[in-house]
């Protein structure tokens, strides 16, 4: 597989870029992904088999239910990154090794119906969080330590939106591949 191909396949809604204003609409987009999310996934993986959910979506890539796993653990991270930049101030936040976890025997075994519901409970308590905040708490920040990047509460949501959809589509791509 040429380098290209596999790009495409990493990457199939491109990475993801921050733009210099985020309106009032596109932060109100961004939160409706991650309202939609939990209901848009467990359309998508539900009827899948434990023979297409042990699938890898590309070479040396996750399966499907590494995939699930991940998102339900970034997503939780996130959570957490949110409250912490609304309590404290510019907190340097604690990464995470994500390949590590994902080797683990929850995100290589388990039900994906853990993550699922977990997600479920998850974004509406975001969802919740996020539509409450003001315009002054939308620009509270974070530290992440690994390029001591600034990360804005605003900036968050749109990752995580993007973050949502990057792994949804890894997984629709593999479906339409195979044609499952």
């Amino acid at each position: 597989m040429d380098d290209t191909t596999l790009e495409a396949l990493r990457y199939p809604i491109g990475h993801f870029e921050y733009p210099s204003m985020v309106s009032k609409e596109t932060l109100a987009q961004w939160i409706q992904v991650l309202e939609e999310l939990p209901s848009t996934l467990e359309h998508l993986v539900g009827p899948l088999t434990d023979a297409q959910l042990d699938t890898p979506y590309r070479p040396d890539g996750w399966t499907v239910r590494q995939v699930v796993h991940h998102m339900a653990d970034s997503h939780h991270h996130s959570y957490t990154r949110f409250k912490w930049a609304l309590t404290e101030n510019g907190p340097v936040i604690k990464a995470y090794d994500e390949k590590s976890w994902s080797n683990l025997i929850d995100a290589k075994t388990a039900p994906i119906d853990l993550s699922l519901n977990y997600i479920k409970a998850l974004h509406a308590k975001l969802v919740f969080l996020l539509r409450g905040l003001t315009a002054q708490e939308m620009d509270r920040f974070y530290i992440h330590p690994e390029n001591n990047l600034k990360i804005s509460i605003k900036e968050n949501i749109g990752r995580y939106a993007w973050h949502s959809r990057h792994h949804y589509a890894h997984i629709k791509g593999l479906i339409e591949r195979n044609g499952w």
